[in-house]
C-alpha cells in the first residue's frame, strides 16, 4: 500500500487537513505504521499536481488547509481500493536471502544463523502475544494489526524449523564442513 493510495481513501468521507489525515492513517493502520506529517502535506501537494484532491475553501481559524477529492481521485481510489494487491508475501526477504547466500558459500553459520533468527522470532512472538492478552477493548484496527503481526513471527518460526530440519537432513552440522554448497571462495591473492 502506498500512502498516496491511503490518503485517498481516507478523503473518502470528505475534507481533512493534514494533521486529521495523519491521525487517521496511524489509527487505520493499526498504529503499526508512524507517518511523517511533512510526508502527508508533500503527498497531498503531488495529488493535487495530479488533479486528484483540491484545496477545500480558505484554512481554517487555526492555519489549517483541508483538502478533498475530485471526481478522478474518486475514481482512482475506487479502482484501488476494488483491485487485490499483485502479491501477499515476498520471496525476495533478506533473512532467507542471508541465508541463501550463506549457503551457497559454505558458511558454516548458517545453522547458528537459523538458531538465532528463531530465538529473536520466539521472542518478538511472546511479547506480541502478552500485548494481546492485553488488548482487551482496544480498536479493531490495532487488533487486527497485531493479529497479522503474530501470525508472520509464527510463520518465520515454523520456516526456521524446517529450515533446520531439511539442513540437518542434508550433513549440515553445527561446527562441521558444510556439505552442498554451490561454490567455494576464491583463495585471496596478495596483490605486488
Amino acid at each position: 500500500m502506498s500512502v498516496r493510495d491511503a490518503l485517498l481513501a481516507l478523503l473518502l468521507p470528505g475534507p481533512r487537513h493534514g494533521y486529521q489525515l495523519k491521525a487517521e492513517f496511524e489509527a487505520a493502520t493499526g498504529k503499526g505504521w508512524p507517518l511523517n506529517v511533512g510526508q502527508v502535506y508533500s503527498t497531498l501537494q503531488r495529488l493535487e499536481r495530479d488533479e486528484l484532491v483540491v484545496v477545500d475553501g480558505p484554512p481554517d481559524d487555526e492555519g489549517r488547509q483541508a483538502w478533498k477529492l475530485t471526481p478522478a481521485g474518486i475514481d482512482s481510489i475506487s479502482a484501488w481500493i476494488a483491485t487485490p494487491p499483485p502479491e501477499t508475501a515476498t520471496a525476495r526477504d533478506e533473512l532467507s536471502m542471508k541465508l541463501l547466500i550463506a549457503l551457497a558459500v559454505d558458511a558454516s553459520p548458517a545453522l547458528d544463523l537459523v538458531n538465532e533468527q528463531r530465538t529473536a522470532a520466539m521472542g518478538d512472538l511472546q511479547a506480541l502475544t502478552a500485548t494481546k492478552t492485553r488488548m482487551a477493548g482496544a480498536p479493531l484496527a490495532d487488533v487486527l494489526h497485531l493479529d497479522r503481526t503474530i501470525l508472520l513471527a509464527e510463520s518465520q518460526v515454523r520456516w526456521l524449523d524446517l529450515v533446520e530440519e531439511r539442513l540437518l537432513d542434508a550433513g549440515w552440522r553445527h561446527g562441521a564442513p558444510n556439505p552442498g554448497a554451490m561454490i567455494n571462495p576464491p583463495e585471496m591473492k596478495a596483490k605486488s
